[in-house]
């Protein structure tokens, strides 16, 4: 009987290989600031944006009484701003004040967190 052609067991031959935990050290943010993806470009930015966000979900649950079951439109404004939940909010602040500022380097198994402009 022979095998299925649609179903392989071995990754194909263009697949990316992983190195292992000896390889060569990798640096982030050496290209200038990178960022994770819940950053915003700045942190002013990234306040607004949960100002946003926090305002509109309080806003729709405060106005429930006041204005009814309408006031729950203002909860998928507030996910949108947050882009996602309060944590991703959080994650977000956390990535864009760090952005550029601190470098991760591994090698052989193990990691360091140090600031960008120090060796």
């Amino acid at each position: 009987m022979t095998p299925d052609p649609t179903t392989t067991t071995a990754p194909p031959a263009s697949a990316p290989r992983v190195a292992g935990p000896a390889a060569t050290p990798v640096r982030v943010g050496d290209g200038g600031p990178a960022r994770g993806g819940f950053a915003s470009a700045s942190v002013p930015r990234h306040l607004a944006r949960g100002a946003l966000g926090f305002g509109a979900l309080a806003g729709s649950l405060a106005l429930l009484p006041v204005v009814g079951v309408a006031s729950l439109l203002l909860a998928p404004v507030g996910l949108v701003a947050l882009r996602g939940c309060p944590m991703c909010w959080a994650i977000g602040l956390a990535e864009t004040v760090s952005a550029g500022r601190l470098r991760r380097s591994c090698t052989e198994g193990r990691c360091e967190l140090t600031r960008a402009g120090r060796h």
